[in-house]
């Protein structure tokens, strides 16, 4: 029953990852890979070096800058649209006029597709043009270098990627205070519970198992999200925006000779960062009596 499910994963999943880890223990890169030049077919030539790329990245300063910006953006990108998603869905769990409008609103980036929100989000950022340096110049403010400095740079890939996660969390959150029993408000009420003391005893409580799976999911995409550092800034400037998984693209496209050993290499250590992080969240989800 489930062999074909094995099958496409094995396929999709299981090949490209042993290729991967068998690329990263050599010093394959462009000019030594099997390739074609016309009807002739040049053998690869690349040899097992081991260990060599794993060692060269970690001895490199530029994968501990990375894995700063990476740690960085991961932590603020997650704890920002947790919190944003957590105070729109408590909002949004009211009753009040128009409250369907409001939720089609904020629910309509994840509707969008990633690169056209980033493409919008790079015309607003526009230096000369743009329309947010557009509204402040008409308040007599300077205009700010949003993608060319490297600390507004920062700040602007941060901004969108929260605000195209926020409607997923925003949306898994209001399932969760959906679920809590009306009840349980009500006795609290009774009892002479603040709406702080209702929210930080009944309401925290209730979503908790949605919000601990939700937040390492958020955790994974966002340490691999791809698309919008590479459409807004190409990592700029200056490499400033760039976390590990742009780096590891740029390896293995954008560099020449293109150097897929490193790059794989790069891609391994992702997953296993990855996989520790979940490993250790688990444990101490376990600790705190949750169980998945």
């Amino acid at each position: 029953m489930v062999a074909p499910v094995v099958a496409v994963i094995a396929a999709i999943v299981g090949w490209p990852l042993v290729r991967g880890v068998y690329l990263s223990l050599t010093d394959a890169d462009e000019s030594n890979v099997e390739r074609h030049i016309g009807v002739n077919r040049i053998e690869a030539s690349y040899e097992f070096v081991g260990l060599d790329n794993y060692r060269a990245i970690l001895r490199d300063g530029d994968f501990w800058d990375r894995l700063g910006w990476t740690a960085l953006w991961t932590v603020s990108c997650v704890a920002l649209t947790f919190l944003t998603g957590l105070g729109l869905a408590v909002l949004l769990n009211r009753t009040f006029r128009g409250r369907a409008v409001y939720r089609m609103v904020l629910v309509l980036p994840w509707a969008i597709p990633a690169f056209v929100s980033v493409f919008a989000w790079r015309m607003l950022f526009n230096e000369r043009n743009g329309i947010l340096n557009s509204l402040l110049e008409d308040g007599g403010i300077d205009a700010v270098p949003w993608l060319s400095d490297p600390t507004w740079a920062k700040a602007a890939v941060v901004a969108v990627n929260v605000w195209l996660g926020v409607p997923f969390m925003l949306i898994a959150m209001l399932g969760a205070l959906q679920s809590i029993p009306a009840e349980q408000y009500e006795a609290a009420e009774v009892d002479g519970a603040s709406p702080w003391q209702r929210f930080r005893y009944v309401t925290l409580p209730g979503v908790r198992p949605v919000a601990m799976t939700v937040v390492l999911l958020s955790t994974i995409w966002t340490f691999n999200m791809f698309p919008v550092i590479f459409l807004l800034t190409h990592g700029g400037p200056a490499g400033a925006t760039d976390i590990m998984v742009t780096e590891a693209y740029r390896l293995a496209f954008v560099t020449s000779p293109r150097d897929f050993a490193n790059s794989a290499a790069w891609g391994v250590l992702i997953l296993l960062l990855l996989v520790l992080f979940a490993i250790a969240y688990r444990r101490a989800l376990r600790r705190q009596g949750e169980v998945w």
